[in-house]
């Protein structure tokens, strides 16, 4: 069993990394938080709930969430490990520890109250194989997406996407190995990400463009659908994906195109945007606007947001590891996964 000396070296290794920005991407980072935080149930000593929840919650969760306060994942998975525990200590609760039904007042004293040393032992390997669930859960992510490629992309069909995104990398070439299709990239000025995707689509066989930014409206007319992926979801549906997605998102409304936006449920976060630019990221300027310009770098203010936020009624469907659903569905998948004792970590 790992000891409190190693925890806290892994604890520490995980913030480090993060503030550094050497874990990056939202499946690599949550697949990290929830491996620590199930050593970290593992390694407590509890005898009421409330221990539990107090150091996965503040002594360690809010650590990492500071650590790197954009990366949404991060706070996600903590949510959806202290609402495991809820869940959990409940049921067991119920059933009086055996799965009987019997003892309910009992149990719930023993957990909850006066704190049993046998309560606990007998409750947490439930919790840590509940965990050992989620993560097989977060592995399995794409896999349960791109099962659904064939659902939603069919022959001869004009696809527009922004930027480079795994999920949707993964979701066209699946569907490519029977359909025959045409994809449009943008090709997301300063970053370039398109021209990285459109490589990699090309690759496998896809016929592939990349078209300028400016000339998304002009050719939207002619696109059967937009298929992005995201960097978080927030709890009123909207998103928080690369910069340039809102700019395609509004084009397809204009033009009646559908705009579907796959991602896992890792990146459904119980957060509301009150306000939007607290979730963006400003990057250096020098792509855009380059130091060599000479006299007018003083003259200028310039501002390069990393991400947009797309507002939710652009978006016509969410494809999930768990299946499609529309932006209307995200409350209930909340109160599922969610618990709002633990919104504001």
């Amino acid at each position: 069993m790992t000891g409190p000396r190693d925890l806290n070296a892994q604890i520490e290794s995980l913030v480090n990394r993060l503030r550094r920005r050497q874990v990056v991407g939202s499946w690599c980072v949550s697949i990290e938080t929830a491996m620590l935080l199930r050593q970290v149930v593992s390694a407590t000593r509890w005898n009421q709930v409330e221990t539990l929840i107090k150091v996965v919650k503040e002594d360690v969760g809010r650590r990492l969430v500071m650590a790197q306060p954009r990366e949404l994942a991060v706070g996600n998975i903590v949510c959806r490990v202290l609402r495991l525990i809820r869940e959990k200590i409940r049921t067991f609760s119920f059933y009086g520890g055996s799965g009987t039904g019997t003892n309910t007042q009992s149990s719930m004293i023993n957990l909850l109250g006066d704190g049993s040393p046998m309560g606990a032992k007998r409750a947490s390997p439930l919790i840590i194989s509940e965990l050992q669930e989620m993560i097989n859960e977060l592995e399995n992510t794409y896999v349960n997406i791109i099962d659904q490629a064939m659902e939603h992309i069919h022959s001869n069909e004009i696809i527009m996407t922004v930027g480079k995104s795994r999920t949707v990398e993964m979701f066209l070439k699946t569907a490519a190995k029977k359909r025959k299709f045409s994809v449009l990239v943008a090709e997301t000025f300063p970053t370039y990400l398109g021209h990285e995707m459109a490589l990699s689509l090309s690759e496998a066989g896809i016929d592939t463009t990349v078209i300028s930014d400016s000339a998304i409206f002009a050719v939207m007319s002619r696109v059967n659908k937009v298929i992005m992926g995201t960097h978080a979801v927030l709890a009123n549906g909207g998103l928080i994906s690369v910069s340039g997605a809102q700019m395609v998102a509004t084009a397809a409304k204009h033009h009646s195109k559908p705009v579907v936006v796959c991602t896992g449920l890792y990146k459904l976060s119980p957060l509301y945007p009150y306000d939007e630019d607290s979730f963006n990221d400003l990057v250096a300027p020098d792509p855009v606007f380059s130091f060599n310009e000479g006299d007018l770098i003083d003259k200028v203010t310039l501002l390069n947001p990393y991400y947009d936020y797309v507002s939710p009624e652009l978006v016509s469907l969410f494809i999930t590891n768990t299946g499609g659903h529309p932006p209307s569905y995200l409350y209930r998948l909340i109160n599922e996964n969610y618990d709002p004792d633990d919104t504001d970590i």
